[in-house]
């Protein structure tokens, strides 16, 4: 169930309550005056209204937190991977650029050897 068909279930069971409440209260009252009737109706519209003002309020204030949430979760994230992917490619780029420069300094020195080497020979 919804959040939302949860909360309708709940007015209308907040309803049939109070609904169940005015009956008794009606036939407790047959002889009590017309102003008071109307107060105590009155009363019961307004405690219906802030019941529903505050389940919107609360459902209102829910949501917003889980959007703060999420959003601080994804900086977060975005943070964290973007740090780590930076820490990545910087090793790697390192490693490479100290596999390249060893490769071309031994192949330079063997260069150098060779012809040092064969110098060495026909001479």
């Amino acid at each position: 169930m919804t959040d939302r068909e949860t909360d309708r279930e709940t007015d209308r069971e907040t309803d049939r309550e109070t609904d169940r409440d005015t009956r008794q209260r009606q036939t407790d009252r047959q002889t009590e005056t017309p102003d008071i009737q109307t107060d105590r109706h009155t009363d019961r519209q307004t405690d219906r209204q802030t019941d529903r003002d505050t389940r919107h309020t609360d459902r209102q204030t829910d949501i917003h937190t889980d959007i703060q949430t999420d959003r601080q979760t994804d900086r977060q994230t975005y943070i964290q991977t973007d740090r780590h992917t930076d820490r990545q490619t910087y090793r790697q780029t390192d490693r490479q650029t100290y596999r390249q420069t060893d490769i071309q300094t031994d192949r330079h020195t063997y260069r150098q050897t060779d012809r040092q080497t064969d110098r060495q020979t026909y001479r």
